[in-house]
């Protein structure tokens, strides 16, 4: 089962953390489930006026979230999409494409990118880990607080030693 074995994490004076989230468009029903779950993380942790942009689907959130950190400021960047397989390679090049991408803005800028992409075999899984009523999981308040929880880590090794 998915989410077996995750942390409980505690994260704490986040407020004044800058966080964006990036929104693919496919799949509007679990993309729904996923953002509410993301913005309700954020008002959890009083992150209160985080930027949300949406974009055509889940190749494109690397190339925002690259110049969301490099050029706007922010300490958190959450990516949420959707790649359910169908009967072609195309689920391998996009999500492999949309991870390595991810991954390489984080590695490569120091901001952390929370993880919200779902790749799924089917629909109902997708619905399954969307944070809809009836959901087992909710993965948009999961991405935002492994994110955000990451900067929380990153603004403490980086203050200077007292």
């Amino acid at each position: 089962m998915s989410g077996k074995g995750a942390p409980e994490l505690s994260v704490r004076n986040c407020s004044d953390l800058r966080v964006a989230v990036i929104a693919a468009q496919w799949h509007e029903k679990v993309m729904d489930g996923l953002v509410d779950g993301a913005l309700r993380a954020l008002r959890e942790l009083g992150i209160d006026e985080p930027t949300l942009l949406r974009v055509p689907g889940s190749f494109e959130l690397p190339v925002v979230a690259k110049v969301l950190a490099t050029r706007r400021g922010y300490d958190a960047i959450v990516a949420l999409g959707v790649v359910i397989r169908g009967g072609t390679p195309h689920f391998e090049y996009v999500c492999q494409g949309v991870a390595q991408g991810l991954t390489q803005v984080s590695v490569d800028t120091g901001v952390p990118v929370g993880f919200g992409v779902l790749t799924c075999d089917t629909e109902e899984q997708a619905l399954d880990r969307a944070g809809l009523p009836g959901s087992r999981e909710d993965k948009g308040h999961e991405a935002v607080t492994a994110a955000v929880a990451t900067a929380a880590t990153l603004r403490s090794v980086s203050e200077p030693w007292r």
